[in-house]
């Protein structure tokens, strides 16, 4: 969807709209529900980094969409288990076996094979799903060290608020575009919203359970 999104909505737009959805989705189920908006004492702070990475992460994926072929960019992007096996052994002292990581490694490889040629036909934007490996492999490692503490919903509720405050200016300055976006983009643009926020929850959830590097090849 942001791939065909990418040619009638502005980069601004589909990123604010991503995360406004979520925010009107899950805010409420938290209002309404018992546990409220309270923060475990130190965690806040890790919460707006993990929402800053979110959208650092969604906006240079949709940026890459722009230029690549999708499954050029999820190739490239699929680096992100290599980084993350390397952080969660090196930071997260997590157990990484010697098959799991040669197996990345070999990934990795496969990488590189698709970057190479994409970087000779449109030079720089070739790099951009490598900067999204990062910033997720980051993002994953944050939501791991919160998922333990901070229910997913909530969790996504505030990040999706946090956002909206983040990149309201950015939307502001658009607005005049949205008068022109077709019924059916905005059907489209809830969609991705919805499906984004579904996703994301999933995962916060599985980081709950798992060590990020156990999940990250899948």
């Amino acid at each position: 969807m942001a791939k065909l999104l990418g040619g009638a909505v502005s980069l601004g737009m589909l990123v604010f709209v991503r995360f406004a959805v979520q925010a009107a989705i899950l805010v409420p189920l938290v209002w309404y529900s018992d546990a409220g908006f309270r923060f475990p004492k130190g965690t806040l702070h890790w919460v707006l980094i993990r929402t800053v990475l979110h959208i650092l992460g969604i906006g240079l994926m949709f940026s890459a969409l722009q230029y690549l072929p999708l499954a050029d960019a999820l190739a490239i992007a699929f680096v992100m288990p290599f980084i993350m096996l390397l952080l969660g052994h090196f930071v997260m002292e997590e157990e990484v076996g010697q098959h799991r990581m040669a197996a990345c490694a070999v990934g990795f490889i496969g990488t590189l094979l698709v970057i190479q040629p994409n970087f000779v036909a449109i030079g720089y934007p070739a790099l951009l799903p490598l900067g999204v490996a990062v910033i997720f492999a980051l993002f994953m490692m944050v939501t791991r060290r919160l998922a333990r503490q901070i229910d997913a919903v909530k969790l996504q509720a505030i990040s999706g608020v946090q956002a909206c405050i983040i990149l309201l200016p950015l939307f502001v300055l658009q607005a005049d575009a949205a008068n022109t976006v077709a019924q059916g983009t905005l059907v489209m643009l809830f969609l991705l919203g919805v499906i984004g926020t579904v996703a994301h929850l999933f995962m916060t959830w599985s980081l709950r359970f798992a060590p990020a590097s156990t999940l990250a090849p899948m």
